[in-house]
């Protein structure tokens, strides 16, 4: 009996108590708004226990700026209300399809979006929601020389002066030494939140997102972390470095690493793959003595921690006695598994047979794989250097000022793309701070490697760059042509077939205003001169891809299906994933048409409003439709 107890865990008490109602309520509302969870005093014993912040609580459920507050532990700041309301506020947009600048245009599931990265986040909720693998973003470093989003518009340091009143018109300085003061925390916290906000929503349950990020806003952006992911799905802060010699230059220091904050969306579901075994690693086992079992090294028996069974005498096979283990260690092993190992000759005892005892730990039975440190080398991930340099690679500037200085190497993000999970064919990789478009870069030239499948959603703002360029006009622009050229590469390393072109390619879309108009008017705003323009209500400059995008977008389909436009019956018709999706805007169609769309069995069909002559036409086609193909869905614009 005494045995049992000291190799056995004791028993589970059980809890004689009802369920804390508080507590799991409490923990829904973590799950669904995790900033909204934090620490408060108990008034009555003074200590802290986790509550509420009803303010902030309110705000969520609110469409408007909310008043109000308490003193609590939180993040804080001036505007950070109006970020919220900016996450949550409703947009009337969409995304316009643009073949002339994509690759692969039908069969690629990669999609590269032009416009405001907020914008794109909420245009992307219904269809990609808890969807995304890995998101990886190299946003805006806020070092003053870097431009600022302000959700609408962008704009440099000098305007920013300007606007905040810390420079005149003329160019004079306001306030003494403006660096040094933080004057962009507020502006550069109330960007990030409500991005950072929407992009949660779109991760997995198994999903990660990487940040990286330098000295100037690492402190900020791990808190603001904290509050939109919850402090408990934290996992590291990887350190790169970024250099590989010091700058003389500097002040004070050498500044020759930045960040990767590494956040999971459920910590408990998501860890880590490791990586593999590095040459290095293999060179330290070695078979001096011909081993059947193979390569091996050799592990010191004695250790530090206390463990009163690992004190004994051992005697060597020369014959030495050696009576206990080193002073203040002991051995790592009772003397019954001792010679237990020293039978299956799992001892070394040297050449000579006269060492002190170590154990064979032999390569084939160690684990394949390393566990991630959070120091990264440059001889592991790359530098700058190396980030730029692979930028010139694929895209010719006239101008060096349009190398940008914030590229990263795409071995750094093929470090994180490997860390996210094993090889997933519906892994989804997200950037929305495009830029370069190293990530895309990394992500196909990861699948390459490792033969994934993985797709990316790359979103870049329309930034002009720089310096006039002859045949780019934007960062944008530059990511595209990268991406095209790499793309070239990889096919002539591969040769061109059906699968390489179904992952190598990518399709561009262009925010945009919804392809519908503005008919939600109170009667007594409406003249009579304008009553026509209410009979058609798509916008007169849409094409029927136009449409057919927002019809994806508001049906929550996802935007990398494959697309083919057939004639059907003399009508254009558009086929998503073979008949997952028809969807034809003519605006003269006829029973004939619908019969034979209707032969196909599609799961969804969508129409244009009045394209079968009234009410009673529309209710034909839903007739017919529930005749010969009834599990289809039929709607119309």
């Amino acid at each position: 009996m005494t045995d049992f107890l000291e190799t056995s865990e004791s028993p589970e008490k059980l809890d004689l108590t009802t369920p804390d109602g508080v507590a799991r309520n409490i923990d829904k509302l973590a799950e669904l708004f995790p900033g909204c969870v934090t620490e408060t005093r108990d008034p009555a014993t003074g200590e802290l226990r986790r509550g509420v912040d009803f303010d902030t609580l309110r705000q969520e459920l609110s469409d408007h700026v909310v008043e109000g507050g308490n003193e609590r532990y939180r993040l804080d700041w001036p505007g950070k209300r109006a970020a919220t309301l900016a996450a949550n506020a409703p947009i009337d947009k969409t995304l316009r399809p643009c073949r002339d600048e994509s690759v692969n245009f039908d069969t690629t599931r990669n999609l590269f979006i032009e416009g405001d990265n907020l914008e794109a986040l909420k245009l992307l909720q219904e269809t990609y929601l808890g969807m995304v693998k890995m998101i990886f973003i190299d946003p805006p470093y806020n070092t003053g020389k870097e431009f600022i989003y302000d959700d609408d518009f962008a704009e440099d340091a000098d305007t920013y002066l300007k606007r905040s009143g810390q420079r005149t018109e003329d160019g004079a300085g306001l306030v003494a030494n403006p660096e040094s003061k933080g004057r962009y925390h507020s502006d550069w916290l109330s960007m990030m939140w409500p991005r950072l906000k929407l992009a949660r929503n779109l991760l997995r349950d198994d999903g990660v997102i990487f940040i990286a990020i330098d000295d100037h806003e690492v402190a900020n952006l791990r808190r603001l972390c904290g509050e939109v992911f919850g402090e408990q799905n934290f996992v590291a802060t990887v350190i790169w470095q970024k250099v590989y010699s010091p700058k003389n230059s500097a002040s004070w220091f050498s500044e020759d690493h930045d960040y990767v904050l590494c956040v999971a969306k459920s910590k408990p579901d998501w860890f880590p793959r490791s990586l593999p075994r590095t040459e290095e690693m293999e060179a330290r086992y070695r078979n001096p003595d011909n081993d059947s079992r193979g390569p091996w090294k050799a592990v010191d028996l004695s250790a530090r921690n206390r463990y009163d069974a690992g004190i004994y005498p051992i005697s060597c096979p020369s014959g030495r006695q050696i009576v206990g283990p080193p002073t203040g260690r002991y051995w790592g092993v009772s003397k019954q598994k001792f010679d237990e190992l020293n039978s299956d000759d799992r001892i070394w005892w040297g050449a000579s047979g006269d060492n002190a005892p170590a154990i064979k730990r032999f390569l084939s039975e160690v684990s394949s794989g390393r566990v991630p440190q959070t120091l990264w080398k440059y001889e592991e991930v790359g530098h700058t250097q190396d980030a730029k340099q692979a930028l010139l690679k694929y895209v010719s500037f006239d101008n060096t000022e349009n190398v940008l200085n914030s590229v990263k190497p795409i071995q750094l993000i093929q470090r994180c793309l490997h860390l996210a999970g094993p090889i997933d064919e519906s892994a989804i990789v997200v950037d929305f701070f495009s830029g370069s478009a190293s990530t895309a870069h990394a992500m196909l030239s990861q699948n390459a490697e490792d033969g994934g499948n993985r797709r990316f959603i790359a979103v870049q703002i329309d930034e002009p760059l720089p310096k006039p360029e002859s045949g780019l006009g934007t960062i944008f622009e530059m990511g595209t042509t990268r991406v095209r050229n790499v793309i070239k590469e990889l096919e002539t390393d591969s040769g061109s077939n059906s699968e390489s072109e179904h992952a190598l390619g990518f399709r561009v879309l262009k925010i945009d205003s919804s392809c519908f108009k503005d008919i939600r008017h109170r009667p007594d705003n409406v003249a009579q001169t304008s009553l026509l323009d209410t009979v058609d209500h798509v916008k007169e400059d849409r094409t029927g891809e136009d449409l057919l995008f927002q019809v994806l977008l508001d049906w929550g389909v996802d935007l990398g299906l494959p697309i083919a436009t057939e004639d059907v019956s003399g009508h254009q018709t558009f086929f998503v994933d073979t008949d997952a999706l028809a969807a034809c805007f003519d605006t003269d169609l006829d029973e004939t048409y619908v019969k034979t769309l209707a032969a196909r069995k599609p799961l969804r069909v969508v129409f244009r409003d009045g394209a079968f002559g009234g009410d009673a036409g529309q209710i034909n086609v839903v007739q017919l439709f529930r005749q010969l193909s009834p599990d289809t869905e039929v709607k119309v614009l």
